[in-house]
């Protein structure tokens, strides 16, 4: 909870007055570090680390709000460097067990933009020529419903799924590209938890008249500690590799690396809550 003081401090801040709802509201900060940032199964630091934070806001009748940055790699997301999330929704309680939750989620990519595709590049080939300005950012809507330890979320994407459209070599526009998420979090033993995890992407346009829809998946092992550490080591992939593996895909947009994005890999995780 807040403090007066904090409560003053945020209301000049933010609201120009200390509100009720702001006195009983709860602000947290998280800092992480990965040894490769996936994101549903595909790689988007190209095999490197990453470093990640964000600050969320969350008030007990449920309403929360946040944002999160991660770094990323220029060959996926040429001109741009970073991933900004902005989020908000509301979580809520049936029963004892069951719980609901809905909500918005927003990803940016500052500077990226297919029109900084550097020649050559795997991605266009040799010479690409002056390419048209798309970016990459892109708003989803998300429900979902949870059972004590088990949880689905669906979420559909309100614009083109981060920038699949004509103009990226897809069919048509990506709206309403839909993600299932089907995850477990079973609590074990002394602070553990085994994290069992299934995705699937179903994208709504074609390339080339190929499906580029995808499945992804995680096992891990998760532990806290105290002082608000935690730390995880988990394997994550996901299939379709015509589309994230060589010669067809994964292929950069910055300079003729290719990578297989979707392969299988070991991902371990550091962190701190604040």
């Amino acid at each position: 909870m807040t403090t007066p003081q904090s409560c003053l401090l945020y209301g000049a801040l933010l609201l120009g007055a200390c509100t009720p709802a702001l006195a009983e509201a709860h602000v947290s900060a998280n800092l992480n570090g990965v040894s490769q940032y996936r994101f549903r199964g595909i790689d988007q630091t190209w095999g490197r680390p990453a470093l990640q934070g964000g600050v969320d806001w969350s008030h007990p009748d449920g309403w929360y709000a946040g944002l999160w940055a991660s770094n990323v790699n220029r060959r996926s997301y040429p001109g741009g460097g970073a991933e900004l999330d902005l989020y908000g929704g509301y979580n809520g309680k049936l029963s004892e067990d069951w719980s609901v939750t809905v909500g918005l989620y927003g990803y940016l990519y500052p500077g990226a933009n297919l029109r900084h595709t550097r020649c050559p590049s795997a991605a266009f080939g040799a010479p690409c020529g002056a390419l048209p300005g798309q970016r990459y950012d892109t708003l989803e809507l998300n429900a979902g419903v949870g059972w004590r330890w088990l949880s689905y979320k669906l979420s559909v994407s309100a614009t083109d799924y981060f920038g699949a459209n004509p103009t990226t070599g897809y069919s048509h526009g990506s709206r309403g590209t839909l993600y299932h998420d089907l995850t477990a979090t079973v609590p074990l033993q002394d602070s553990w938890s085994l994290i069992l995890h299934t995705g699937y992407t179903d994208i709504r346009a074609r390339v080339d008249g190929h499906n580029p829809s995808y499945a992804d998946w995680r096992v891990a092992m998760a532990k806290t500690f105290e002082g608000g550490w935690n730390a995880s080591v988990g394997v994550v992939g996901a299939t379709n590799k015509r589309f994230y593996r060589p010669p067809t895909g994964g292929l950069s947009a910055t300079d003729g690396a290719m990578r297989a994005l979707n392969r299988p890999v070991l991902v371990l995780q550091v962190g701190k809550t604040f």
